[in-house]
């Protein structure tokens, strides 16, 4: 995996913050300098907490757990939205649909509804509907592609959240905090980090800056899958391997059954017989006679 650069972020703009009036004193740990009213942010620190939520979010993907990556803010939505679907996890640019962690099973429902549209017109039933029944139909199909479409194969809660710009994705946040499940995120120096479980600090207004941590995270999140693929084909392999074991018998087992069809009685076997015979004769002899 490419190592984050300094270099790299700082000519992405992710040092830099909000100005220092909009300042959230939570962020001082990570704020560098201050330079014409505006926070400079610390970018080793940047680099730190990245390959740390990085780390952390490998052995998420490699326990075959799903991360949900959320940013509904311009700016990052596109490069969410292709670094998510990089990786195979579901995500939401979308407007956030309130209860989506809280109220999950109503937004299973809504998910299926979408998935019953689909089946209405792969097995011909849409096409007996009304032309007003297909346009409101059409619409509905739509709207929940829209919101919903990139979750639709989310079948339980995620594992972790992803968070892009945590002050917009306020709900978000609340949602997983209340759930305990371990949030991530790019925070700026106008955000509070007391609820984010992994604090990235960068400019989270710089698509450039959001491009090349996600893209280190996302190659964290492949590894992770790949190792798991890798310990699933070696599992199979040595069960296989197990059971076929099991069945073949052993070189001596197959020699041993050759002689008893010939009637002859194997070395082993008479070996064992002669310690059986000498075993009983021993324990006759430790047998006190009375006189």
């Amino acid at each position: 995996m490419a190592k984050l650069e300094f270099d790299q972020l700082l000519e992405s703009g992710a040092h830099f913050g909000h100005l220092k009036r909009k300042w959230n004193p939570a962020m001082a740990p990570y704020i560098f300098m201050e330079r014409n009213g505006i926070h400079i942010i610390d970018l080793y620190k940047t680099i730190a907490k990245t390959e740390e939520a990085s780390a952390a979010l490998k052995q998420i993907a490699k326990s075959g757990k799903k991360i949900l990556f959320v940013a509904t803010k311009k700016q990052a939505k596109p490069v969410v939205e292709q670094k998510a679907q990089s990786v195979n996890m579901p995500y939401v640019i979308e407007r956030w649909p309130g209860g989506m962690l809280t109220n999950f099973p109503t937004i299973r429902k809504a998910v299926k509804k979408m998935g019953n549209i689909d089946k209405m017109i792969k097995d011909g039933t849409f096409d007996t509907l009304s032309k007003r029944e297909k346009l409101q139909v059409t619409r509905q199909r739509a709207k929940l592609e829209k919101t919903l479409g990139s979750i639709q194969d989310l079948t339980r809660i995620p594992s972790a959240l992803f968070i892009v710009d945590v002050m917009k994705e306020q709900i978000a946040v609340k949602e997983a905090n209340r759930l305990g499940i371990p949030v991530f995120g790019i925070v700026d120096t106008n955000s509070d980090p007391t609820n984010i479980d992994f604090v990235i600090p960068a400019n989270d207004d710089a698509a450039k800056a959001v491009d090349l941590i996600l893209t280190y995270v996302c190659d964290a999140i492949k590894e992770g899958l790949d190792e798991r693929k890798v310990e699933k084909a070696d599992a199979a392999a040595a069960e296989e391997n197990e059971e076929q074991e099991e069945k073949t018998p052993s070189r001596r087992e197959r020699k041993s059954k050759a002689l008893k069809k010939e009637g002859i009685i194997p070395k082993e076997d008479k070996e064992a017989m002669n310690a059986a015979v000498v075993s009983r004769y021993a324990k006759d002899e430790d047998v006190d006679v009375d006189e």
